[in-house]
Order: structure tokens, then sequence, then C-alpha cells
């Protein structure tokens, strides 16, 4: 007589597969949290934020960046460019915000980029001009 095959039972589990020790990492979530909160405590030293008062600003300033973007490439395509630069994000800003708001925004960008070098002015512009706007807005 062959043996056959013993059966498993029911509710038995398959041996787990040995880990060679590398973890997996968790996925990565933009937001901006933590300039938003940044920002606040420059401002309001004292005051917190909920978590669902950060999503409401994280959003905001999701929609005003797309806002902006969006304007700065209808800009570009006009006037058959490919690239946005300085100028389409300004004209941008410009057609965006509102009267004083604008006005401020654009003189910030202009003084940075006299003092910094560079990329790190184009960096800082951009970051300012976000800061700026969900500052001002809020």
């Amino acid at each position: 007589m062959a043996k056959t095959p013993s059966k498993k039972a029911v509710g038995a589990k398959a041996p787990k597969k040995a880990t060679t020790g590398k973890r997996r990492s968790k996925k990565r979530v933009e937001s901006y949290s933590t300039y938003i909160y940044r920002v606040l405590k420059q401002v309001h030293p004292d005051t917190g934020i909920s978590k669902k008062g950060m999503s409401i600003m994280n959003s905001f300033i999701n929609d005003i960046f797309e806002r902006i973007a969006t304007e700065a490439g209808k800009l570009a395509t006009y006037n058959k460019k490919a690239t946005l630069s300085s100028r389409e994000i300004q004209t941008a800003v410009r057609l965006m915000l509102p009267g004083e708001l604008a006005k401020h925004a654009v003189s910030i960008q202009t003084a940075v980029r006299l003092m910094l070098p560079g990329e790190l002015a184009k960096h800082a512009v951009s970051e300012g001009t976000k800061a700026v706007t969900k500052f001002s807005s809020a």
C-alpha cells in the first residue's frame, strides 16, 4: 500500500517566510503641515491648531498652488513658451491674489532675489509666495 500525503487541518496556517531584516518603508505623504505650524508659531506663539484645521489649511495651500500653477501655465501657452519662468509665476500671483496681498507677495519676491544666490533664491521665492498666500487669506 502506497503512502498518501497527510491532510492539513482546516485552520492551519502556512509557515511564515523568513525575513531578510529589511523593513517596508512607510509611504510618504506630502503636506505643508510643518510649514503651516512654523508660520503659526511665528505669528501667534501661544496658539495651536487641530488636526482638522491643519487638514483644511493644507487643502487650501494645495488649492492656491494649483490655481497659480494653472494660471502660469496658461500664460506660458499664450506667449508660446515651453518653460514657466518667474515672470509667469509673478503675473499669475498678481492675477490670482487680491490687491495689496499680490503687491506684498511680489515685493518679498524681489527682495529675496537680490539677497540670495541663484537656485536658493528661486526656492525661497516659491516657498515665500506660498507662505504669504496662506497667511494672508487665513
